[in-house]
């Protein structure tokens, strides 16, 4: 008699052989938008590790734990990511994977320093962002300034281009991505004929692109997304302008050449930060379970994203509790096997071994080059 009531009042109060701990994590990004084809590739990324460490039946602390992915839309907009922070900051989460894009991190980070929540980026490549000195902020990827030396190196020895004009979408990814590359140019003696600046809401690219024909520039490098970058290199074509394409990761996408079509030849370039899908110790076989599941192809991001999540529960498991200031401890020192490469983060919360890797459009699709 005494065991049955024991039993109740342990059921009574919650605890019980089956309890479960409910533990929250975020993802952010723009799910709506001219990019949201990116933003949903990433939350896709993290909805695949959420249902593989509930598969796993992951405990913390002795007491099993059941994952929930909260999304948020964050419209890559800088005032619509700090409004949607501290959404998922109420909304009690343990840890973030995002913001997608630099312009949208770099504010938002300021609201999980404040709240004292984790923040892992899978995409967010200004190198701004871990110079903050804020503690809770992290990235998985590579980041602008090895992008930017990276094209600026190929440009330079393998195209050997005299003449480079740079646009860039005035974002903190696009400007920061230019400026790297404008910054590496220099130092090896390239020439900038024009530095011309748009938005990421832009189609129509004509007049800037008038000004910088009559340059005649070998090479034109922009820094921003594809949604601009396919419309760019279309009137590139249309206006008779010859001269290289050359952009970072965000025009470097499947997307990109589904827009751009018959734009695009062996003279378009891109850098991504990170190694080929084929390349990624888990690559192959993340590909085929994402397609399995999601019934699309990977268009960025999905795999650092996944890693982001993963790398969030591993040092949960690992402090033995979900509550960021107990496992903040544990992500700082985690050294983990991911989809895309080892997970160690450097002081600034930067992925200690990010590549960089340069693609050349041929035979319709991206092939890597390095």
């Amino acid at each position: 008699m005494k065991r049955t009531l024991l039993a109740l009042a342990l059921v009574g109060f919650g605890w019980s052989a089956h309890a479960q701990t409910l533990v929250k994590i975020g993802h952010a990004g723009p799910l709506t938008g001219p990019i949201s084809h990116i933003g949903k590739d990433g939350e896709n990324g993290a909805r695949l590790a959420i249902e593989d460490a509930n598969a796993k039946g992951i405990t913390i602390g002795g007491r099993k734990a059941q994952f929930e992915l909260v999304g948020e839309d964050d419209q890559a907009d800088p005032r619509v990511a700090t409004t949607v922070a501290q959404r998922l900051t109420d909304a009690g989460v343990k840890g973030v994977v995002g913001h997608v894009t630099s312009g949208a991190s770099i504010p938002a980070s300021r609201i999980y320093e404040q709240a004292g929540i984790p923040v892992i980026t899978p995409s967010s490549t200004n190198p701004k962002l871990t110079l903050q000195g804020y503690e809770v902020t992290f990235r998985v990827i590579a980041n602008d300034l090895q992008q930017g030396a990276a094209m600026a190196r190929h440009a330079a020895q393998n195209l050997q281009v005299g003449k480079v004009a740079i646009i860039d979408d005035r974002t903190a990814y696009g400007q920061g991505l230019a400026d790297a590359f404008a910054d590496s140019l220099k130092q090896r003696g390239v020439q900038i004929v024009g530095r011309e600046f748009t938005t990421d809401k832009a189609t129509d690219f004509t007049a800037i692109l008038t000004k910088i024909k009559g340059r005649q520039p070998d090479a034109l490098f922009f820094g921003g997304m594809d949604a601009q970058a396919a419309p760019m290199l279309r009137q590139m074509k249309q206006l008779g302008i010859g001269a290289r394409f050359l952009g970072g990761d965000g025009a470097c996408t499947s997307e990109m050449i589904k827009l751009a079509g018959d734009a695009m030849s062996a003279d378009t370039y891109c850098t991504q930060a990170g190694i080929p899908m084929a390349k990624m110790p888990g690559g192959a076989q993340f590909n085929e379970r994402f397609k399995a599941r999601f019934k699309t192809d990977v268009q960025l991001y999905a795999p650092y994203s996944y890693d982001a999540t993963m790398a969030l529960i591993e040092a949960m498991k690992t402090a033995g509790s979900a509550e960021p200031e107990k496992y903040l401890p544990a992500l700082r020192k985690l050294n983990m096997q991911g989809i895309t490469g080892t997970i160690a983060f450097d002081r600034n919360g930067d992925i200690r071994d990010g590549g960089v890797t340069m693609y050349r459009f041929s035979n319709g699709k991206w092939e890597a080059l390095n």
